[in-house]
């Protein structure tokens, strides 16, 4: 898996898997149970992470969302 976006925001997050499920790209929303340690504050980001053979067509469905600024640099 690849992370793609790391953030506290949860609507982008939402918007994000949304996208990632309606074209097909299995994803997951890593560190979600940590909110439950932290009281649900949004202290600690969480992450969208997709898979490694998609992660390049995920980028580009997220960048044409609007959401290029949002996206960790590409380590890869």
């Amino acid at each position: 898996m690849r992370e793609l976006i790391r953030t506290n925001d949860a609507v982008l997050l939402s918007f994000s898997e949304s996208l990632m499920k309606d074209a097909g790209i299995h994803c997951l929303i890593a560190d979600q149970a940590m909110s439950i340690l932290e009281g649900s504050l949004g202290l600690l980001p969480r992450r969208l992470l997709v898979e490694e053979d998609r992660a390049d067509e995920a980028r580009r469905i997220l960048t044409d969302a609007g959401l290029a600024d949002e996206l960790r640099e590409d380590k890869a």
